[in-house]
């Protein structure tokens, strides 16, 4: 069952980074509002499950996984920042190596084991994503002339901050949900631990989004035009049902989890090419197919 919603992460997240990337514009606050809108809708999310499932919340929980949710924040900011400018293409390959980074935390740290098919998989998933985001920055040094992509190396750095907190957050996310005896959460079950914990996340979101909105709205007179947010609303569903089932994903193994939802760039840029008109090269899609295997595998072991 962890990989099924392992999976579903993957694609969830694959698909909201095209709607992030169609909500992106070049103004001021453009990140601050997606994650205003991101938060909002988590929130809500989290509010539902607290009226319906019976998991017995502590809201205590929220200043005991503030580590990991603040992790998470900030590194999505970072990142929606970041696709202001730069190509779909080129900002999630580089952001998602952060499943890499964090399986390397889990093994050294964690002490989680592979077998050799698993070692073989995240190998082959990790070496085409890095290959992805070498291949897509040599796109990007063509697209230097253009008065578009001309933002120099701070805004390509936002991705590469994106990838080391984000990387920090799911260690320490998959350190919370290795086990209930050892997890710092208060007042969970072997039944609640994935609720409670992407409850805290979300109730994290649902503050920071109303700290930015009283930010946007009363301090720095930014109006907000809410019919004009649909992609970012929609970016904000995905990322809400892959964040619902990515809790799951790390209650298996976390390692694996987190390399093989790494790999979500690929559907980020397969859609990147068809929607947003994004051009691969033969050498991207012998990339992606690399990739495509090491995920394959990776089914074939925990299906």
């Amino acid at each position: 069952m962890w990989f099924v919603c392992t999976l579903v992460t993957l694609i969830a997240w694959g698909v909201a980074d095209l709607f992030y990337k169609k909500g992106a514009k070049e103004e001021k606050y453009s990140h601050l509002k997606t994650t205003m809108i991101v938060g909002f809708v988590m929130g809500l999310h989290a509010i539902i499950m607290l009226l319906t499932t019976s998991m017995n919340y502590n809201f205590l929980n929220i200043l005991v996984y503030l580590p990991v949710s603040f992790m998470y924040i900030l590194s999505m900011t970072i990142g929606y920042y970041g696709l202001r400018y730069l190509e779909l293409s080129i900002s999630s390959p580089i952001q998602n190596s952060s499943g890499a980074v964090a399986a390397l935390l889990c093994m050294i740290f964690l002490h989680q084991t592979l077998d050799t098919v698993s070692a073989v998989a995240i190998i082959l998933i990790s070496v085409g994503i890095f290959l992805l985001g070498v291949l897509e920055k040599a796109k990007q040094d063509k697209l230097v002339a253009s008065k578009k992509y001309k933002i120099g190396f701070v805004a390509f750095l936002m991705p590469i901050f994106y990838c080391i907190i984000d990387a920090l957050g799911t260690f320490f996310d998959a350190y919370y949900l290795d086990s209930i005896e050892t997890t710092p959460l208060l007042n969970v079950t072997e039944s609640t631990l994935e609720n409670v914990a992407n409850t805290s996340y979300e109730l994290t979101f649902l503050i920071g989004a109303i700290l930015i909105y009283i930010f946007l709205r009363f301090i720095k007179k930014e109006k907000i035009k809410w019919k004009e947010q649909n992609n970012r609303f929609s970016a904000a569903l995905f990322e809400t049902l892959g964040q619902f089932t990515y809790v799951y994903a790390l209650e298996g193994n976390g390692m694996v989890a987190s390399a093989t939802i790494s790999a979500y760039s690929i559907v980020s840029i397969l859609l990147s090419r068809i929607f947003l008109k994004e051009k691969l090269t033969l050498w991207e899609y012998a990339v992606i197919a690399l990739v495509l295997v090491g995920i394959i595998l990776l089914g074939a072991l925990n299906l």
